[in-house]
């Protein structure tokens, strides 16, 4: 792999308020994602949810996440991606799973995220490096092990949650820039 490379791009999910977008714009994040599904400890009911997509709006791509796209009707509007665990025709789906993609074409992306949202890392298979697209590596990463996952698959990007929170839905602006420069470091960059 030779050339020049565009950084990994990072997006930071279960955002619940306003300064958190402001924090992740400032720190040079390249996406947010509003969880929108009842079943998290970091949901943000349908007018919550509109609310921070518009904060969001113009500043930062904003994702609206959730297992189903049942659970994302009322918002999918409002938002510039709709991330799932499940199929959907629809033109900017990402899906989430932790399986191998059917068609990687059809999708805007795809999260490897064998984890369901928990946030718990597990190894990687190998297959996800080989996946076409835009894959973004999903789950339990830290700014601990985030460079060496980038190192070992080059993905496109990353997503975090958990590990930048000092409760479910309490983002530290500290952790969240811990973790972006960490999945910045000079020579960690996507293919």
């Amino acid at each position: 792999m030779s050339g020049q490379r565009q950084p990994v791009f990072v997006k930071v999910c279960g955002l619940t308020r306003e300064e958190q977008i402001d924090w992740a714009v400032e720190l040079g994040y390249d996406a947010v994602g509003i969880v929108v599904t009842p079943k998290s400890r970091r949901y943000c009911p349908p007018e919550r949810a509109v609310a921070l997509a518009g904060h969001a709006r113009g500043r930062i791509p904003v994702f609206a996440v959730a297992l189903t796209l049942a659970e994302t009707a009322a918002v999918a509007e409002h938002f510039d991606v709709v991330q799932i665990y499940e199929p959907a025709d629809i033109p900017n789906l990402a899906l989430a799973s932790g399986a191998p993609p059917e068609r990687p074409e059809a999708l805007r992306y795809f999260f490897y995220d064998a984890s369901a949202g928990s946030g718990v890392f597990e190894d990687i298979p190998r297959w996800v490096a080989e996946v076409p697209g835009k894959v973004v590596i999903a789950g339990g990463l830290d700014e601990h092990n985030v460079a060496g996952v980038i190192a070992e698959f080059g993905p496109y990007g990353v997503d975090v949650s958990s590990s930048v929170e000092t409760a479910p839905g309490v983002k530290s602006r500290e952790k969240m820039a811990a973790f972006v420069a960490a999945a910045r470091t000079p020579g960690q960059n996507s293919r």
